[in-house]
């Protein structure tokens, strides 16, 4: 299998790991292709990812839309520590539902614990990256990203 053919792969099981850990109706843009640096200013998860592919996986938007899919999830409106230890949480089921599903594909991966990212932060030290827009409805849009190391 290519890593382009892989890339594909992780990108579709990402989007459908993301679905069913937030149970709400999404709505996916197209994909975009960009090269370092990323950049984020509100608030986002990183779960690191080693194995037939190397890179991590970024799941990232506005505060506003992480604390409403919490309120939404538990009832109770989320912010501050507890809003930031859920967007963790929330990264770490999604890698985690991915870890498992490529798995029955066929390619392995293994998952670091989440990093949370909070305000304006810049990233580099990959290769591609792989942003699919996604708007959660009633919520807010939250960006999937995939960033690939190459070697």
């Amino acid at each position: 299998m290519s890593l382009g053919e892989k890339v594909t792969i992780i990108l579709n099981e990402a989007i459908e790991a993301a679905k069913s850990v937030i149970p709400f109706q999404f709505t996916i843009d197209q994909p975009s292709l960009f090269t370092a640096p990323l950049t984020q200013s509100s608030i986002g998860v990183l779960i690191g990812m080693t194995g037939d592919i190397r890179g991590q996986l970024v799941i990232e938007g506005a505060v506003s839309s992480f604390s409403h899919i919490g309120e939404k999830m538990f009832g109770m409106a989320l912010e501050g520590e507890i809003l930031q230890s859920f967007t963790g949480e929330l990264g770490n089921m999604i890698a985690g539902n991915l870890a498992t599903t490529l798995s029955h594909k066929g390619i392995t991966i293994d998952i670091t614990p989440p990093t949370v990212l909070v305000g304006q932060t810049k990233r580099y030290g990959f290769d591609k990256a792989f942003r699919v827009p996604t708007l959660i409805e009633g919520i807010g849009e939250i960006q999937i990203i995939l960033m690939v190391e190459l070697n």
